[in-house]
């Protein structure tokens, strides 16, 4: 595989995120979906940008066929499958005329997949699992690469869709911007009107046989062997074929960063893969990551969470003790940060943005405290200690 071909994909991996505000793990999930064939599923509220990147990767690929349909209660087989055709109807052939429709289709949005009827269902289950089509109960095969799902929240249990949640081997929680620098950003349209990037269809191909090539060691194997073990120990039990499928998502993954070889820490993607029930995506994520991350990762993921968390906590109280409370505890955050590179000097690369973030919300906390401290030349201002 050439640099050019890194390069590429790199790139069109860059202006996603540049577009695609906290969108990072959502762009790697669908560029993995893509070169590994699998299908992805985003889960979110309206407004959260799941229709528009579908949208964006398919200006991407040149040459796609791309199909997207908002599926509702009342959602027809025509609307999907195509409508059936009159003329060979009138020979008692019961046969759909599918162009521009799903089974023609190379990539495909499905928005409130969950809405899909038993109408459409069972023609839906098979044309995503096995990439075939009944025409006239004749199997067809579809070009089908992948299909992205969305849907404004879990499917219900007992609505009998659980084999089409099981069709989806990547499954992303998205929820609204949280930085608020980002928002503003969003809000300006900052990076909306750059040049995207783009690939061929072949050039895909290519990225897709290239990806199957990449090596998986034994190290890999067996670790994926220990989270199957202690996620049993826990009740939760991925499928064989769940197991066998994610392995093409790792060699996606180790691809997209450039690498021919499947590393241990890239089976962390699979925390979006191996729950089956909500209830479920805690615990899985513990244990992929536990098994999956080395401890200078772990450490960073706990100091990031433990930062959110504190940043998070003073949008919601504005008082001058909490602002001092959250600056103490986000200049133990950094000072834990700066042991951690001190012991990691390898690790820089990693650590460093870090620390540079923490700083950030750091120096927001504390303009926010001092910002009601502003005075006029005759007031007298009292002060307020800011422990550093």
């Amino acid at each position: 595989m050439t640099n050019t071909n890194f390069e590429k994909l790199e790139g069109i991996r860059q202006a996603l995120n540049s577009k695609f505000y906290e969108r990072e793990n959502e762009v790697e999930g669908i560029l993995v979906a893509l070169l590994s064939r699998q299908h992805m599923l985003m889960i979110g509220p309206a407004g959260t940008a799941k229709s528009a990147l579908s949208v964006e990767l398919a200006k991407i690929v040149q040459g796609t066929e791309y199909f997207q349909w908002l599926l509702t209660r009342f959602s027809t087989p025509e609307e999907v499958f195509g409508p059936l055709s009159l003329k060979d109807l009138e020979q008692g052939v019961y046969k759909r005329n599918t162009a521009t429709k799903m089974p023609e289709a190379n990539l495909v949005f499905l928005d409130e997949i969950f809405k899909a009827n038993s109408a459409i269902l069972n023609s839906l289950l098979t044309l995503i699992n096995e990439r075939l089509f009944y025409n006239n109960g004749s199997p067809v095969h579809v070009p089908l690469i992948s299909v992205i799902g969305a849907s404004n929240e879990y499917p219900d249990e007992g609505e009998g869709l659980e084999a089409l949640f099981d069709r989806f081997l990547l499954r992303f929680e998205l929820d609204y911007i949280a930085d608020e620098m980002n928002f503003v950003s969003m809000m300006k349209g900052t990076g909306q009107n750059q040049v995207m990037p783009s690939m061929t269809m072949e050039e895909l191909v290519q990225l897709q046989f290239f990806a199957d090539m990449v090596e998986i060691p034994d190290e890999v194997y067996e670790t994926l062997s220990k989270i199957r073990n202690e996620l049993r120990d826990e009740g939760i039990r991925p499928s064989d074929r769940r197991f066998k499928q994610s392995l093409s998502v790792l060699q996606a993954k180790a691809l997209i960063n450039q690498r021919q070889v499947v590393k241990v820490d890239d089976i962390v993607i699979l925390e979006n893969a191996l729950w089956e029930t909500i209830d479920q995506k805690e615990n899985v994520s513990l244990i992929v990551r536990s098994h999956a991350q080395d401890v200078v990762t772990q450490k960073l993921d706990a100091i990031q969470k433990e930062a959110n968390e504190i940043y998070s906590f003073i949008q919601s109280d504005s008082s001058t003790d909490a602002g001092v409370e959250a600056t103490q505890k986000m200049k133990t955050l950094v000072a834990e940060l700066n042991k951690l590179k001190k012991h990691n000097q390898s690790r820089d690369e990693d650590i460093y943005p870090l620390v540079n973030k923490v700083k950030m919300m750091q120096q927001k906390i504390l303009d926010r405290i001092l910002e009601p401290m502003d005075f006029d030349a005759s007031s007298t201002r009292s002060t307020i200690e800011i422990p550093f």
